[in-house]
């Protein structure tokens, strides 16, 4: 059996996370499901704000979360995608074309590559990297709007693209820390866009849905619209922060204010109860006790701020007032109660929470069905995307090789019968 055509079922992903590292491993079914066969997290150790800042404490982690992962499952990894987030990560529009020299012939899916291609060679600011080239839509001639070009006809061919920029040194780092713990990079995915794939339906992608992913670390944003991605954002404030309040207003340790948040909190101090809940002490001292009204305002006065930020890139992204079917949270910090309502005062937009579950098998693992798994779920659906994606390219760039030898091999048999039809008539000639 030659074992190097064999196409392994399984996708593997890790979501580097400011306070989780989590580690899937997934397989696509024989109907196109996609069940998760292992889950693994692990506090996160030198991370901030989304980007690696300690190497050795970040290697600790991922090693942890990948070993715990291998043993449940009983596979070996060997390449995994990559979230990537941080506040050095920006989109930027820009567009680029061809001229065709046969213009009524049909544009290939080559030619759509060609432009992607150009794309990637977009000058950047130094120590920055193009991470992605998403289409938008494409201009054939004088007709606008088209999102899938290939089959028509036409003399220029022009496409819009959504390009995500980072610092080459942040992308580096984690595949330099994923190397470390002896696997391959696959690909390194923006994370609010492996969120999208998990929780997102094409319906709301298509009259307009903003999703904002609030982590630990940064709260990542995506806006679709006609089901294409407009707009993506990256804000360096995520649930973290909420929790250092509360530790700095209750003078508290990092992992009581984090319980107080999670067990009290809520985004909503108008209506928040004025019942008292204890605050935890050291040894040896009385408890003291804090309102719930007290500890919403602190919560509220952060999500606020938070929220400005977000409001700032819906509006940058020119379709704030398109977003048919409003706003979609998810992230570990979405389940803070009450925050929906918050939003929904904030922004005017329906606000709902979306939960990774509804993209994958209906046999899967409940504990998985969690807004705080939104991106690691995703990272495993863009691989197998991503996977097709190239096997197709692969098989396209086939057919058109067939295709080619067929129609040289076909004018070699018409030249070989044309000739041995000369020398027969001469033969025939000569008798």
């Amino acid at each position: 059996m030659n074992t190097k055509n064999v196409i392994s079922p399984f996708v593997a992903a890790i979501d580097i996370g400011t306070t989780k590292i989590v580690a899937l491993l997934g397989e696509k079914k024989e109907n196109g499901k996609i069940i998760i066969r292992g889950m693994s997290t692990t506090p996160s150790r030198g991370v901030r704000r989304g980007e690696v800042k300690n190497i050795e404490e970040a290697v600790y982690s991922i090693q942890t979360a990948v070993e715990a992962l291998q043993l449940k499952t009983g596979v070996a990894l060997s390449d995994v995608f990559v979230g990537i987030a941080g506040e050095t990560i920006r989109g930027v529009r820009n567009n680029t074309h061809i001229n065709r020299d046969y213009p009524e012939k049909l544009i290939t899916t080559d030619e759509v590559n060609r432009l992607v291609n150009e794309m990637y060679k977009m000058n950047v600011e130094t120590g920055e990297e193009i991470l992605h080239v998403l289409p938008q839509t494409f201009i054939v001639d004088n007709e606008f709007g088209i999102r899938k070009p290939a089959g028509m006809i036409g003399r220029r061919l022009e496409g819009n693209f959504h390009v995500v920029v980072g610092e080459v040194a942040s992308a580096r780092i984690i595949e330099r820390c994923v190397n470390s713990v002896g696997l391959r990079v696959n690909s390194l995915v923006l994370e609010p866009l492996a969120s999208a794939r998990a929780v997102l339906t094409d319906e709301e992608k298509e009259i307009g849905v903003a999703l904002v992913d609030i982590g630990g670390g940064t709260t990542d944003i995506a806006v679709y619209h006609d089901n294409v991605i407009q707009h993506t954002a990256v804000c360096p404030f995520g649930g973290f922060v909420i929790s250092e309040d509360i530790r700095k207003f209750l003078n508290i340790l990092p992992q009581q204010a984090e319980e107080l948040k999670i067990r009290y909190g809520s985004a909503f101090g108008d209506t928040a109860p004025l019942d008292n809940v204890p605050v935890p002490a050291l040894s040896g001292r009385e408890p003291k006790y804090v309102t719930r009204k007290q500890l919403a305002h602190v919560i509220q006065a952060r999500v606020s701020e938070i929220f400005d930020a977000v409001i700032f890139e819906l509006e940058n992204s020119n379709y704030y007032d398109k977003l048919g079917a409003g706003i979609v949270l998810t992230g570990g910090g979405a389940m803070l109660k009450d925050l929906p309502q918050l939003v929904n005062f904030k922004t005017g937009l329906d606000v709902k929470i979306g939960f990774p579950g509804e993209s994958l098998a209906a046999e899967m693992d409940n504990n998985i069905n969690h807004p705080m798994y939104s991106t690691a779920v995703g990272l495993i659906i863009e691989g197998y995307h991503m996977n097709n994606t190239m096997r197709q390219r692969q098989a396209d760039e086939g057919k058109e090789r067939t295709v080619r030898g067929g129609f040289f091999d076909m004018i070699r048999n018409q030249v070989s019968k044309t000739t041995s039809k000369l020398f027969e008539e001469n033969d025939a000639e000569m008798k």
